[in-house]
C-alpha cells in the first residue's frame, strides 16, 4: 500500500469523519498544489477555512491532534485579573508590528507549564500558521510550547487582554475638530474655500475612517450620517435591527462632515446637495477586503438656508454571506418546501419581506444550492450587493439599464435568473415568461407576507393561469433578535398568562422554559445576534385552483387558509417555535409579527 504522506492524512480524516466531503477535499488538494499557492504557502487546513468555509474548529481540532499539538480548554482554566495581567505583560513588550502579527495569527500568551516553569505556553487556534514561532520568540522567554485552543475561546480571551486598535480614532484624541465655514450671518452662503481650508486642518478624516473600521468592528449593518441644526452631525449605528448614537459631532458645519465622507466615496459629486446620490468605498479592514455602499438624500431642517443631507453606508462584508442552506435555520414545513422548490427544473421562487429582513440572504443562499459549472446562471441585481462565486452577476449602468437588461437576459441563454427585485410589470412579466419556458427564477417582492405576494403581481396586470404555474414557492422573511445566552433568564410564573392570551397552549408552557430579556455587558439590552423566522406558501393544486378561479382579486384569506390546510407555519407560528426553542422573547415576536400572518 503506497504511503499516505501528513497532508493526505488531514484530508483523510477530515472526510472520514464528514466535516468535509469528497467533492470538497479534491477541490482543496488541487488549490493546495496550485502555482498560486506556492506563493501564498497556505496548508490544507487553512484553505479549508478560508475558501471552502469549512468549520475552523473542526478542521484545526483534527489538525492538531495529527501533529500532537496539546489542547488547553479555556473554559477549565482560571481566567482571572491575575490570568490577564499576566498575558497583557508579555503582549506590552512587543512592538506594533508583532502585536498585528499576533492578532492575525490568532495567537496569545497564557501562562507557565505547571511541570516546567520556565516554558510559556502559547495558545493558538491554528497551531499550523507559520508567523507562530516568529511572534513565540518576541516574548523573550528560554522555552514556549505552541498549544491549540478553539477559536470561539480565544476570540473572547483576545477582546480583554488585546482588543483591535483604532488607529484612526487614536489620532483624534489629540486633534479638536472644529470646522466653521458659514461666514458668520445667518443669510450667509456657504464659503466652499473656507470650507476646503478648514477640512485640510481638521481631524475630520481620522473620525471618518474610524468610524468605518468601527462598523466593522462592531458588526454594524448600516452606518447613518445625518446632518442636525446647531452645527451637528449625528452617526448612528445599525445592530441587529435598531439604531443607536455612536457619535455626535459638535461645532462643525454638518456640510465639512459630508464633504468629507463624499470625498471619499467613488461615483458621487461633493458640491451637489440637491439631488439623491449612490456611491460606494472600498477598504482593507483587519485584513478582509470590505465593500460599502453609500445613498445620499438632501434632506429639510428647520434651518432652511441650509442644505444639509443625510447619508446612509450599508456594510458590506463578503463573510457574512452564508452559502451553506442548512445554516438559514429554516423550520418545520418551510424547510420541506423550499429545497422542493429551488430543485425543480423552472419556477419561480420569491423571497417577501421588508428592508433588510435577509431576503437577499437567503436568495444567495438557496442559489448556492443549484449553482453548478453546468448551467448558465445569471443575475441582474441594481446594486450587486456580494459576489457570487459561479455566477455571472451583469453591470448595470449608464449604458445598461435594469430594464434593458431585463429585456436582453432570454438572449443570453440562462438556466438559473436572480432578478434582484420584480419591481414593475416588465420585470414581473419577463420573470414569468421565463418560469413558464423552462427556466429557474429566483426573486424578491416587497409584501407583508406570503398571500399578499400573489396579490401584489395580480394587481401588476400578470395573468392568473401564468401566476399559478409559474411560482413554486412564496417565502414571507423576518429577522428576529435573538436572546443573550449569558443573561437570559426563565419567565416568571405570574407572565405565564401572557403567554396563553398569545396561543401557547397549557401543555405547550408546561413543557418548554420560556425566557425573557435581561441585559449584561456583553449584549445589546438582553439581546445579541438575529435569526429568521419563515413563512413558506408551496403551490399545490388547491393553490393554483384558487388562483385561476380569481375574479377581479385574489382571495388572500382563501389561500391563507389553503395554505394552512396544507401545512405552511405563519410568520408568527414560526416565531412562536424560536419561542419555545429558548432562542427569543415574547416581546420580540409581538413587535416582529401581527395576529394575521
Amino acid at each position: 500500500m503506497p504511503e499516505i504522506d501528513i497532508t493526505d492524512k488531514i484530508g483523510y480524516t477530515l472526510l472520514k469523519k464528514g466535516i468535509i466531503d469528497f467533492e470538497t477535499l479534491e477541490k482543496s488538494l488541487k488549490m493546495k498544489d496550485s502555482d498560486d499557492n506556492k506563493k501564498n504557502r497556505k496548508n490544507l487546513g487553512q484553505i479549508l477555512v478560508t475558501e471552502f468555509g469549512a468549520d475552523h474548529d473542526a478542521v484545526f481540532r483534527e489538525v492538531a491532534n495529527l501533529y500532537a499539538f496539546r489542547e488547553v480548554f479555556l473554559n477549565d482554566e482560571k481566567v482571572d485579573d491575575a490570568r490577564i495581567a499576566f498575558v497583557k505583560k508579555y503582549i506590552e513588550q512587543l512592538s506594533d508590528q508583532q502585536r498585528e502579527m499576533m492578532i492575525q495569527s490568532k495567537m496569545l500568551p497564557f501562562k507557565f507549564d505547571e511541570r516546567q516553569p520556565d516554558k510559556l505556553i502559547v495558545i493558538a487556534a491554528d497551531p499550523t500558521d507559520r508567523n507562530l514561532p516568529i511572534v513565540a520568540r518576541s516574548f523573550n522567554v528560554k522555552k514556549y510550547e505552541i498549544c491549540y485552543v478553539r477559536l470561539k475561546d480565544l476570540q473572547s480571551f483576545m477582546d480583554k487582554v488585546a482588543p483591535a486598535q483604532n488607529e484612526f480614532l487614536k489620532l483624534l484624541e489629540d486633534n479638536d475638530i472644529s470646522v466653521d465655514a458659514s461666514g458668520g450671518g445667518e443669510d450667509e452662503q456657504l464659503d466652499e474655500q473656507a470650507l476646503e481650508a478648514e477640512i485640510s486642518k481638521s481631524a475630520l478624516v481620522n473620525l471618518f475612517e474610524g468610524c468605518l473600521v468601527e462598523a466593522v468592528r462592531k458588526d454594524v449593518s448600516d452606518v447613518h450620517i445625518v446632518a442636525a441644526e446647531g452645527n451637528r452631525t449625528n452617526f448612528l449605528f445599525r445592530v441587529d435591527g435598531n439604531l443607536k448614537l455612536w457619535h455626535a459631532q459638535e461645532n462643525t458645519v454638518p456640510e465639512a462632515v459630508l464633504a468629507v465622507v463624499k470625498d471619499r466615496t467613488k461615483n458621487v459629486d461633493r458640491f451637489e446637495r440637491e439631488m439623491s446620490q449612490d456611491g460606494f468605498i472600498q477598504r482593507v479592514i483587519d485584513g478582509h477586503q470590505m465593500r460599502f455602499r453609500v445613498s445620499i438624500m438632501p434632506i429639510v431642517t428647520t434651518e432652511f438656508k441650509h442644505k444639509f443631507e443625510s447619508i446612509v453606508i450599508r456594510v458590506l462584508d463578503d463573510r457574512k454571506v452564508i452559502t451553506d442552506l442548512e445554516k438559514l435555520g429554516l423550520q418545520g414545513p418551510a424547510r420541506g418546501f423550499f429545497y422542493k422548490a429551488i430543485n425543480k427544473p423552472q419556477g419561480i421562487i420569491i423571497l417577501t419581506g421588508p428592508t433588510g429582513s435577509g431576503k437577499s440572504t437567503t436568495l444567495i443562499a438557496a442559489l448556492y444550492q443549484v449553482i453548478d459549472p453546468t448551467v448558465n446562471v445569471l443575475t441582474i441585481e441594481e446594486p450587486v450587493e456580494y459576489i457570487i462565486k459561479g455566477a455571472r452577476q451583469l453591470k448595470i449602468g449608464p449604458k445598461m439599464g435594469f430594464e434593458q437588461a431585463i429585456r436582453g437576459i432570454l438572449r443570453h441563454d440562462p438556466d438559473i435568473v436572480l432578478v434582484g427585485e420584480m419591481r414593475d410589470k416588465i420585470t414581473a412579466e419577463t420573470a414569468v415568461k421565463m418560469a413558464n419556458t423552462g427556466h429557474l427564477v429566483f426573486s424578491t417582492l416587497h409584501t407583508n407576507d406570503a398571500p399578499s405576494a400573489i396579490a401584489r403581481l395580480y394587481k401588476m396586470g400578470i395573468e392568473p393561469f401564468l401566476l399559478a404555474y409559474a411560482i413554486n414557492v412564496i417565502v414571507a422573511q423576518r429577522l428576529i433578535r435573538t436572546l443573550c445566552k449569558s443573561c437570559k433568564q426563565p419567565m416568571d410564573s405570574s407572565e405565564k398568562s401572557d403567554l396563553l392570551k398569545f396561543g401557547f397552549s397549557e401543555e405547550e408552557i408546561t413543557t418548554h422554559t420560556f425566557y425573557k430579556a435581561v441585559g449584561c455587558e456583553k449584549c445589546s439590552g438582553g439581546y445579541k445576534g438575529r435569526a429568521a423566522i419563515h413563512e413558506a406558501l408551496y403551490f399545490t393544486k388547491a393553490i393554483k385552483d384558487i388562483i385561476l378561479n380569481a375574479g377581479e382579486k385574489v382571495d388572500e384569506n382563501a389561500v391563507r387558509e389553503q395554505a394552512s390546510k396544507d401545512g405552511m407555519w405563519t410568520l408568527r407560528r414560526s416565531g412562536m417555535e424560536r419561542m419555545k426553542e429558548g432562542t427569543t422573547t415574547l416581546e420580540e415576536i409581538v413587535a416582529t409579527t401581527t395576529e394575521e400572518e
